[in-house]
């Protein structure tokens, strides 16, 4: 990996510096490969005349909130988002949801390409350190939207696009230092444009953090680089960028009676897992003896999650005539890695081993060190024409074809008590391989100046096979294929040259995930597709002082998949597919520059997440912890879990000097239910947290910019959780309910120094 970034970057810098050049028509042409750029990314994205609830954040607004943290930290000021990480600093694991929406139903792509991973649909953002450096727009669409690549949007979109044409050549030092010895450095390299016809771009990044909760450290590793050529008419760019992280696991949140303090309750609660968790001496210490809010279960030095992620992207658009243009790319991603994790008093049994004999004595269970590893490869490719024969009328016919290839397996690398196995032997082995292939056509009609009709037709074909052994040495033998139609209608009407209204009904289905299928209970029905019919309809108004949104929605779900309450022997949840559940809300987002000095910015979402009706499931034990008998309970119109009612976001901006900014961002997001009974004993605290920014630009001879930036997170020292998990179960003694909860830091800061050469 180092050998292929020094080779690239030896590549990218030897052109920047020596033949960058002026040329008279340089403006002209530039204007030229922004209309080339942003042909690559139309079919994907919404505009002010879009039928489409959206927000877009620009570099500038990217840059200023990038201090290291994880993308989802600088998304999180955006309506309706609520953003969790499991060091508790946002750097590592990090999580989004929009309206109540996981990863899981949060359509990523990057210049149209598909990012979610293809089995679990989520999007692991660990893979991808310091991509914010590297990005030029981002636009978050929620509900269905425009999202036209990857698995059904569900809650959101999150369309990203990397940086375009530098107007001249740059280099850039940027470095932050904060809590927790977080550190990020990033170097970038840019040519500008060299003879009106090419462009490279390199970034070099690392983001170390300890974190906020014990041994929850992150090494990230990360590095971009772009090479573009711009015809007259078209444009082809080469990106490949490439991700490493190297995390401590801490993924099993702090449990409640840690949390409170509540030594009785956490005296039961080792008691109660004993026998699961089989719990040292130095567990029950580390339990006991540490910090309430930074316990971190797992105490051996190799608890490490380990993952490399490298993406190659071929970028083609061409302006064939004024009206008509096209544009594809081909893609791969190679993704690769493990997490190490120390086991106790585990049975031979469990990894397809015999028992072993030592002196005469059979022994039948082990401690050892395990490793689950990953192995994947995704390519396809996308494309898109667009044909505008006049102002009224303008058509995109376009689609992709992706195949996803996935490896799982399992070693043993080290055991106390050796058994028969090799070094190579796998305890399992799976395989996930999906062939997703989609083709839509657009229409915009504009039958009048003020209104603009659009629809949007797409067919989505999935061929999902599971086969092999799962991690529980289950056998897998799923082939399912899916047939979606998702078509899209909205109308816009132009109030005035201000403002406009906008109505739109849309249709998403997304197929299950993998784990849907490996944690399948015995008995069960195969899972359904879920099935999304989302309205949505809105007011924008813009001048020179006010930009303004109110939008409403009801997103209205058919077979939408949920967890039961239940888990099998090996922790894992069980979802299975309720009939009807909702979401309906109201969002206001706002922007108010009350002087050359002031602006304040606002945004809020209310919302009401309801599944008709819910089965809950509660495993009973007998005194040996045999699995007896399943406890079902009926709950009529509960809220859906972590959805929150209320998401409330301000910010009051003050600029006393020219390049001097000071920020106070306020955050506010109410109750989360972890589980879908809305039982008060099991959910996350509303919470109201402040952070402070600050903004210094100025310039020195042979500088062009430097820029001092302090963000001090949680200013005023809130204790709160934001996120958990539960679970219950019945024993002959009595029904237990653990709650387990991730804590985020107190006031932390972050101090950043950049400079633009």
């Amino acid at each position: 990996m180092k050998r292929s970034i020094i080779a690239a970057l030896a590549v990218l810098l030897a052109p920047a510096f020596l033949n960058a050049q002026t040329k008279p028509d340089v403006k002209s042409r530039r204007d030229t490969a922004i209309r080339l750029d942003e042909i690559t990314i139309k079919a994907t994205r919404a505009n002010e005349k879009s039928a489409t609830t959206y927000k877009n954040l620009d570099k500038a607004e990217i840059e200023k909130n990038n201090f290291g943290q994880d993308l989802p930290f600088i998304l999180n000021n955006t309506p309706g988002v609520v953003v969790t990480s499991d060091a508790g600093a946002g750097v590592g694991y990090t999580g989004i949801r929009i309206r109540g929406s996981d990863a899981s139903r949060v359509n990523v792509t990057v210049n149209g390409i598909p990012y979610n991973d293809s089995e679990s649909q989520g999007t692991f953002w660990v893979n991808m350190p310091d991509f914010a450096s590297s990005v030029e727009n981002i636009q978050i669409q929620r509900g269905v939207g425009t999202s036209t690549n990857g698995a059904g949007a569900f809650g959101g979109s999150v369309n990203i696009q990397t940086a375009g044409v530098a107007d001249q050549a740059y280099a850039e030092l940027n470095n932050t230092y904060g809590s927790f010895n977080t550190l990020k450095n990033t170097v970038k390299v840019g040519t500008g444009m060299i003879d009106n016809k090419w462009s490279f771009d390199g970034r070099l990044s690392r983001v170390k953090s300890d974190g906020f909760i014990d041994r929850a450290a992150s090494d990230l590793k990360s590095y971009f680089l772009s090479g573009a050529y711009y015809g007259k008419k078209d444009l082809l760019r080469l990106n490949v960028f490439s991700g490493q992280e190297k995390t401590y696991q801490a993924w099993n949140g702090v449990p409640e009676a840690k949390l409170r303090g509540d030594l009785a309750g956490l005296e039961e609660h080792y008691n109660n897992n004993l026998d699961y968790l089989y719990y040292t001496e130095a567990d029950r210490a580390n339990l006991f003896n540490s910090d309430n809010r930074t316990y971190n279960q797992f105490t051996y030095k190799d608890q490490n999650d380990n993952y490399t992620q490298s993406h190659y992207q071929a970028l083609y658009a061409r302006q064939f005539t004024e009206q008509f243009s096209f544009n594809g790319a081909l893609h791969y991603t190679d993704g690769a890695g493990y997490f190490e994790e120390f086991k106790n008093q585990q049975k031979f049994s469990k990894y397809g081993l015999p028992d072993v004999s030592v002196g005469g004595t059979s022994i039948s269970k082990t401690n050892l060190v395990r490793r689950r590893w990953l192995d994947n490869d995704f390519y396809g490719l996308t494309y898109a024409f667009n044909y505008a024969p006049n102002q009224e009328l303008n058509f995109t016919l376009g689609g992709a074809y992706n195949q996803y290839r996935g490896k799982h397996f399992g070693q043993i690398i080290w055991a106390e008590y050796a058994s028969t196995a090799m070094n190579d032997y796998h305890y399992y082995d799976g395989k996930g391989n999906k062939d997703d292939f989609n083709s839509y056509a657009k229409v915009t009609y504009n039958p009048l100046a003020q209104l603009s009709l659009f629809a949007d037709l797409q067919y989505r074909n999935v061929v999902y096979d599971i086969t092999g052994m799962d991690k529980n040495r289950q056998p897998l033998d799923f082939h399912n294929t899916y047939n979606f139609f998702n078509p899209k209608v909205g109308a816009t009407y132009v109030v005035n040259e201000q403002s406009n209204v906008y109505a739109s009904f849309s249709v998403a289905n997304k197929e299950p995930n993998r784990d849907d299928f490996t944690n399948l209970k015995v008995g069960l029905p195969v899972p359904k597709a879920e099935r999304l019919n989302n309205a949505e309809a809105g007011y924008r108004f813009k001048n020179e002082r006010i930009t303004a949104g109110a939008n409403v929605y009801g997103m209205f779900y058919k077979d939408q998949l949920i967890f039961t309450g239940e888990i099998n022997d090996a922790s894992d949840a069980y979802r299975q597919n309720v009939d009807k559940s909702s979401r309906i809300g109201l969002e206001l987002d706002a922007a108010y520059l009350i002087s050359s000095k002031f602006a304040l910015n606002a945004n809020a979402a209310f919302s009401r997440n309801k599944i008709k009706n819910y089965i809950d499931y509660v495993s009973e034990y007998d005194a040996d912890f045999n699995l007896i008998n399943v406890q079902a309970t009926n709950y009529a119109n509960p809220d859906i879990s972590f959805s929150p009612n209320t998401v409330l976001f301000g910010e009051l901006v003050y600029k006393p000097l020219p390049g001097f900014a000071l920020a106070w961002q306020s955050k506010y997001v109410s109750k989360q239910y972890l589980d879908n009974t809305q039982n008060e004993s099991r959910k996350l605290d509303a919470y109201w947290v402040n952070n402070a920014r600050l903004g210094y630009d100025f310039s020195l001879k042979g500088i062009k910019n430097i820029n001092i930036g302090l963000l001090v997170n949680n200013i005023l020292d809130k204790k709160y959780e934001s996120n958990g998990y539960t679970y219950s179960s019945i024993y002959p003694w009595a029904k237990v309910t653990e709650n387990f909860y991730f804590p985020q830091a107190g006031t932390n800061f972050l101090l950043s120094l950049n400079l633009k050469f």
